[in-house]
C-alpha cells in the first residue's frame, strides 16, 4: 500500500510541478512559434504516458498484493495484448515525430528574400560576416586562417572585398527581416544557440550547416554555445542585438570592410595590397 500511494503521489506531483513550476522559457523573439508548440505537444504526450504507466503501477501493486492463498497464473504471452500496445505505441510515437519533421522542413527552407550572416565559432569566441553592397558573401577557407585574417576569407575574392567582417562577439540585425545563418567552425565543435530565437544548430569542422529565423521584437538576446568545445566553453558567449531598420544601418554604415581592414594591416606592416583578381 505504501508504495502505491508513493507512485500516486510522484504521479500527481510531476503534474502539479509542470503546472506551477516558475521556470519556463524566455520570451520567443523570433518567427519559430512552432517549436515551442511541437515541444509542448510533446510533453504532453510523453508526460500523459509517463502518469498512465505509473498509476496503472500503482493499481497493479494495490490490486494484485500479496494475500495468503493467493496464486498468480502464469502467462508467457498475450498476442492481442501485444498488438495493441504495438499500435498504441507506433501512433504516440508519429504523432510526436510527425510535427517535428513538419517543423524542421521549414527551419532549413529559406526564404529567397533572407539575407546571410556566417557565423565562425572558434576557442573561445564568436565572429561575424555579413554581405556587403554586392549581397553575396567571398570565399573563404581554414588553411587561410592568420592572425590579420582570423575568418580565412579569400584574400583574391572579389565578392568578399566588400564583406563586412564583426569582431568580438556583438552582431546587430534588423527587425522583421529573414535572416539565413551560415554556421563554420575554424577548429572544434561548437554550436550556435539564442534561447529566445529558439535557433539552435551544430557547428561542424569542415562543413557548413544552416538555418534561418525572422528577428520579431527589438532588444539585445545572448548567443551560447551549446556544445562542449574545450575548458573555456563556459565563457564562450556573445550578443545578438536586433534594431530598427533606421538604427541597423547606423551601425552597419560604422562596420569595416575585408578590403579595409586587410588594407590597414598591411599598411602598417608596410606591405602592399594584394590586387584583386
Amino acid at each position: 500500500m505504501i508504495t502505491a500511494i508513493i507512485l500516486v503521489v510522484i504521479a500527481v506531483g510531476s503534474v502539479l510541478f509542470h503546472l506551477l513550476s516558475p521556470w519556463w522559457w524566455t520570451p520567443i523573439a523570433s518567427n519559430w512559434g512552432y517549436i515551442d508548440n511541437t515541444i509542448t505537444l510533446t510533453f504532453w504526450i510523453t508526460g500523459s504516458v509517463f502518469v498512465a504507466v505509473v498509476l496503472f503501477m500503482a493499481y497493479c501493486i494495490y490490486r494484485f498484493q500479496y494475500k495468503e492463498g493467493r496464486q498468480a497464473v502464469y502467462e508467457p504471452e498475450n498476442k492481442k495484448l501485444e498488438l495493441w500496445l504495438t499500435v498504441a505505441t507506433a501512433i504516440g510515437v508519429a504523432i510526436m515525430l510527425a510535427p517535428g519533421l513538419y517543423v524542421w522542413g521549414q527551419f532549413v527552407t529559406v526564404p529567397k528574400e533572407a539575407t546571410e550572416l556566417e557565423v565562425v565559432g572558434q576557442q573561445w569566441q564568436w565572429s561575424f560576416r555579413l554581405p556587403g553592397k554586392d549581397g553575396r558573401l567571398g570565399g573563404s577557407d581554414t588553411r587561410n586562417v592568420s592572425g590579420e585574417n582570423p575568418l580565412g576569407l579569400h584574400p583574391r575574392d572579389p565578392n568578399g572585398q566588400d564583406d563586412v567582417v564583426v569582431e568580438g562577439g556583438e552582431i546587430h540585425l534588423p527587425l522583421g527581416k529573414p535572416v539565413k545563418v551560415v554556421l563554420r567552425a575554424i577548429d572544434v565543435l561548437h554550436d550556435f544557440y539564442v534561447p529566445e530565437f529558439r535557433a539552435k544548430m551544430d557547428i561542424i569542422p569542415g562543413m557548413v550547416t544552416y538555418f534561418w529565423f525572422t528577428p520579431t521584437r527589438t532588444g539585445t538576446f545572448d548567443i551560447l554555445c551549446a556544445e562542449l568545445c574545450g575548458v573555456g566553453h563556459a565563457l564562450m558567449r556573445g550578443k545578438v542585438m536586433v534594431d530598427t531598420e533606421t538604427d541597423y544601418r547606423a551601425w552597419l554604415d560604422q562596420q569595416k570592410t575585408f578590403a579595409q581592414l586587410s588594407g590597414r594591416i598591411q599598411k602598417a606592416e608596410g606591405t602592399k595590397p594584394v590586387p584583386q583578381e
